[in-house]
């Protein structure tokens, strides 16, 4: 079987080449005969494939030399908390801005540990969009501000970081490494790795000096401390090893890493993303056949949303884009309609052959 043009939101498309790489990794890894996934976390071959993915996404990324880089297990879900109980666990408070679900979900585990403020909710429900700067005000007791850089479902994302006088922790899963950001503007980020950096199963957590020390003082005042796997200080003093690490995904994510450098590094990519973005959007405002979600001025170019006029007409399309080697481009379960992910893995030759086909539906189904 040939391979199709992949839109899947995630676990999502990975550079071919990095597939190829990672083949013969699974049975022989280097002279260690024994693959990859079969030698120990603390060998030294796996150290140096562990910090070669640590120190390309510092270069990548230009992550602060102070910052620290961890790769951990649980996914952006488990980050929802302990970023909370790592940084609020003492009794402190945090604001949140509500962009879509999984903003919503990292405010509900949150909310269990401290106190969690919404500064910002969609007022008409509909996450079409992202506030401004002056639609929201952080409380001066915050100890940090959270947002979601880009939101898979709505297919909306910050073009830049919201403005506070607070530190800034946000959740990057489905725009890491697609564009240069300002990581020094923020306290903490994280990100699952199943959309932009490799398989699932690992997390990266990029942490400010100021995360640790808030860490470290949790853990002092909290009955029995924090509990070890999820204390960013411990996590930090054993180099992300005080258990073993997913070493498949952290060696996948090194070569997505050093393929990204390959690419040209992420000024790179964002100018290929913002094509691919661009070919795509224009489509959807050519007619009224195609109805987009997003509002233009927060679109996003990872995940493009959008409904056509009968739920009916979005099953074939759907059933018809798969026929035609275009997978994966059913909107998620809770909104409907269509979706087309074009994360860093997806080529523009996905996006263009997606522009033909959707100007065939129309001219069968309009």
């Amino acid at each position: 079987m040939s391979r199709a043009h992949n839109f899947s939101a995630g676990p999502a498309a990975l550079p071919v080449e990095v597939l190829e790489e990672l083949q013969p990794a699974l049975v022989e890894f280097g002279d260690m005969r024994a693959g990859i996934m079969e030698i120990s976390h603390r060998s030294a071959a796996f150290a140096e494939v562990h910090h070669a993915a640590r120190d390309r996404l510092r270069r990548l990324m230009s992550v602060p030399d102070d910052y620290t880089i961890l790769f951990l297990q649980g996914g952006a879900s488990l980050q929802f908390w302990m970023l909370a109980l790592n940084l609020v666990g003492d009794g402190g408070s945090a604001d949140y801005l509500l962009t879509g679900t999984w903003s919503r979900k990292a405010r509900t585990e949150a909310a269990r540990v401290g106190d969690i403020a919404i500064a910002w909710d969609d007022p008409d429900g509909r996450y079409d969009r992202v506030p401004a700067d002056d639609e929201f005000t952080v409380r001066p007791d915050a100890r940090y501000l959270h947002y979601t850089s880009n939101n898979t479902i709505a297919g909306t994302q910050f073009s830049t970081p919201p403005a506070a006088d607070r530190p800034l922790v946000c959740d990057m899963s489905s725009d890491i490494c697609s564009r240069p950001v300002d990581v020094g503007a923020h306290a903490l980020i994280y990100a699952g790795a199943q959309k932009n950096l490799g398989p699932s199963g690992v997390t990266a957590v990029i942490l400010s000096p100021w995360v640790l020390e808030q860490s470290r003082r949790c853990a002092a005042v909290l009955p029995g401390g924090l509990p070890s796997m999820l204390d960013y200080g411990l996590m930090a003093s054993k180099d992300s090893l005080f258990n073993t690490p997913n070493t498949f995904g952290i060696f996948a994510l090194e070569r997505v890493l050093a393929w990204l450098e390959r690419q040209g590094g992420l000024e790179a990519m964002a100018a290929r993303n913002a094509r691919k973005a661009a070919t795509l959007y224009a489509e959807l405002d050519r007619t009224d056949f195609w109805r987009p979600h997003a509002r233009v001025d927060s679109r996003s170019q990872m995940n493009v949303t959008w409904r056509l006029p009968t739920p009916e007409l979005e099953a074939t399309f759907v059933a018809e884009a798969a026929d035609a080697g275009l997978m994966a481009l059913k909107g998620h379960r809770s909104v409907g309609g269509i979706r087309a992910s074009i994360y860093n893995a997806t080529g523009q030759q996905a996006v263009d052959d997606l522009v033909a086909f959707m100007r065939d539906f129309e001219a069968r189904h309009g």
